[in-house]
């Protein structure tokens, strides 16, 4: 009976449809506008509750269906990030400078594909809660969505979400319980010295000297102030001055992220970074200002939750093309404070290594790869039912 009701094509040419104007269409985090009005439009159209603006432009929908009180969530994320796309596709961005090059608009489509499923004939005894989430790519869209009451004005007992990956081959599942991607934090180093001229560098305190030892030294940190069974990185990704050839500068500035999966771990790597360069710094005769933001928590799922989704995705795909125990990724998420609300899993969902998004995330030639909507929208519509069966056959 499952394969009967959700063997639709009209419906997998439909999200291909919707995917495709969404690719066309980009907006940016806290901009997606446009975005957000073609969700709410047919998630009205299939019958659903539907309130606008929750967390700046994030939708949610509730679907109800028989009398229990169990509720859980699904969460796709629907922003584009500032990219110039470089493919020449019929649905290639209109908006310059911005494109879906993270599969925004694919995981969209395939929540809006769900709800159109569950809110036919597929029968389930709960409530869904469908969360079209803003501004993924800035790690504020959850945020500002929980902070704006999301899980109070629409109460769940486990939320879940999941995301394409490129390197997976199509239609295949990873996850896996505990830590899944990591905690993102990004640090901005400004070292103060006293400039001059560059034939006279004794009468300086020459900042840029600082803050290369500064570079060095930060590269210690990991492999020599971790336990080498924490995974974590670190990486200075920019260095500026406001010296010129022949001027030494009187400052420099420092910027990067770090990456890791365990709180305690994100406390000791700022605790070591404020050691050493306040250190380096006074060694040098200079002064610093350390500004540390933590920008994504990690995500983690819940074992129980997680072990509901497996068992789903192998019901749904095979138990070969599905990995229960797959590598954590350094990659950030913010779904990760949504599971510090409430217990959850997040997934990975093969994109496919050729062809379409053959290439990975945030490039400019990316593109999701249509051929795995239904699969998304039949895993999550499956997810729903296993969760809130309607009876105590599952169908």
């Amino acid at each position: 009976m499952w394969d009967e009701i959700v063997s639709d094509t009209d419906l997998r040419d439909r999200m291909e449809e919707w995917r495709h104007d969404l690719h066309r269409y980009p907006e940016l985090g806290f901009e997606e506008t446009r975005t957000a009005a073609l969700v709410s439009r047919k998630l009205r159209d299939l019958g659903l509750e539907v309130h606008e603006g929750v967390g700046g432009t994030g939708v949610v929908a509730v679907l109800r269906k028989g009398g229990s009180d169990r509720a859980i969530g699904l969460r796709a994320d629907m922003d584009a990030l500032a990219i110039q796309e470089q493919n020449d596709f019929d649905h290639c961005s209109r908006h310059k400078g911005r494109m879906h090059a993270c599969g925004h608009d694919g995981h969209t489509a395939m929540l809006l594909g769900a709800a159109e499923l569950l809110a036919g004939t597929v029968e389930f005894d709960g409530t869904v809660v469908f969360i079209f989430q803003p501004a993924e790519e800035h790690g504020r869209g959850a945020i500002a969505m929980i902070e704006d009451g999301l899980f109070e004005r629409f109460p769940v007992q486990a939320v879940y979400a999941l995301h394409n990956m490129p390197s997976l081959p199509a239609g295949h599942f990873a996850v896996r319980p505990g830590p899944i991607m990591a905690a993102e934090d990004n640090f901005e180093i400004t070292i103060h010295g006293k400039g001059g001229h560059a034939a006279l560098p004794h009468l300086t305190v020459d900042p840029i000297v600082v803050g290369a030892e500064v570079v060095l030294a930060l590269q210690t940190l990991i492999s020599r102030t971790l336990d080498p069974a924490q995974n974590a990185v670190l990486s200075v990704t920019d260095f500026k001055t406001d010296g010129t050839v022949n001027v030494i500068a009187d400052k420099v500035v420092l910027s990067g992220d770090t990456r890791s999966f365990i709180p305690a771990v994100q406390e000791q790597i700022e605790g070591t970074i404020h050691r050493i360069v306040s250190g380096i710094c006074s060694a040098h005769g200079a002064k610093c200002d350390l500004v540390y933001d933590r920008v994504f928590a990690p995500t983690i799922n819940s074992a129980a939750e997680t072990e509901k989704a497996v068992a789903v995705a192998r019901a749904l795909v095979g138990d070969d093309k599905v990995d229960g125990a797959c590598a954590p990724l350094l990659a950030s998420e913010d779904f990760g404070a949504m599971l510090q609300q409430k217990p959850g899993c997040y997934l990975l969902l093969g994109n496919g290594g050729e062809g379409p998004g053959g290439c990975g995330l945030h490039s400019p030639h990316y593109d999701f790869n249509d051929e795995i909507l239904l699969t998304g929208a039949r895993f999550w519509a499956r997810l729903v039912q296993e969760e809130m069966p309607a009876n105590k056959e599952t169908v």
